[in-house]
């Protein structure tokens, strides 16, 4: 091989070593800005049975965390911090559920046509009955903690009682 060649591949090799390692990074960003999040999912129950419907949060003990939340559907969850079921930040959480009764054949009573007005849906609201003890709807009150690790979280349940 000439010389001429060898010139050639030592100057472009770094550069298209630093280009693809470039691309490595950006292929794997999400685009939230966000570092890595590990999946969390798991049960719901109140009393021995599946929460039908809800929500769960975690809340971040670190003031610079960030929380995560999903919808309890007969009785299972998952977490998204920002793009469906993204999981969480590593790191230790309080956790909040909340099961409600909305009427909201109530709230739509009144529609004819487009949406409901926010006071009839406040009202609804307002009237909905807990499905869980209230306790559990604050991170402060609940008692519920847990502690995301890198890697799976899976079966993450949380036994809830009166």
């Amino acid at each position: 091989m000439t010389a001429a060649p060898l010139t050639l591949i030592r100057r472009f090799t770094p550069l298209a070593l630093t280009f693809v390692g470039m691309m490595i990074v950006v292929g794997c960003s999400d685009g939230t800005g966000l570092a890595k999040r590990y999946p969390v999912s798991g049960t719901v129950n109140y009393n021995g049975q599946p929460v039908e419907t809800g929500t769960i949060t975690f809340a971040p003990v670190d003031p610079e965390g960030r929380a995560a939340s999903g919808t309890i559907e007969s009785g299972s969850y998952y977490l998204t911090t920002a793009v469906d079921g993204d999981g969480a930040l590593p790191g230790e959480y309080r956790v909040s559920i909340t099961s409600r009764d909305v009427d909201f054949d109530a709230a739509m009573s009144g529609v004819q046509g487009g949406s409901p007005k926010q006071d009839d849906v406040a009202k609804a609201f307002e009237e909905a009955k807990d499905l869980v003890p209230a306790k559990y709807s604050l991170p402060d009150t609940s008692g519920l903690t847990y502690t995301v690790e890198s890697g799976s979280n899976r079966n993450v349940n949380f036994d809830l009682t009166d």
